[in-house]
């Protein structure tokens, strides 16, 4: 009996987590691809404020072609996230981690880089539980 009970938490257990997978998922996947498409329009914000000063300087482009470069970027991601979790969630992770730790040595927008740190951390989230219950579909 007490087997039973265990393993019928088990399941829950399994089946809550797949379910917390499958929101992280689309979340992940679907907001860097929104993201990206908007660094060609700029309609949610204007992107490249959020571009350290010094590095727009080096480019060897405009700041808006950087954002549209930095866009493809992120709509590749958050397909990688929508098609093979496991390799995307820890993509998007890093990205989010590289994007913060470039706003706060830019010295701005440092509740975006908290956000961003995060957001990070979910991804990170997403990509553990997906070894978590790709491992239990074995």
């Amino acid at each position: 009996m007490v087997y039973n009970l265990n393993k019928i938490t088990m399941e829950k257990s399994i089946n809550g987590l797949i379910k917390i997978q499958a929101l992280l998922k689309f979340t992940f996947g679907l907001v860097p691809i929104v993201a990206g498409a908007d660094k060609f329009t700029n309609l949610l914000t204007d992107w490249e404020h959020y571009l350290n000063p010094s590095l727009g300087a080096a480019l060897p482009f405009s700041p808006h072609v950087f954002m549209m470069i930095v866009g493809v970027i992120e709509i590749i991601a958050g397909i990688i996230v929508l098609v093979k979790t496991n390799i995307g969630a820890y993509i998007v992770s890093a990205w989010l981690v590289f994007i913060a730790v470039t706003l706060l040595a830019g010295g701005k927008f440092l509740d975006v880089a908290v956000r961003d740190l995060v957001m990070a951390i979910g991804a990170y989230s997403l990509a553990k539980i997906t070894e978590i219950t790709n491992v239990n579909k074995i």
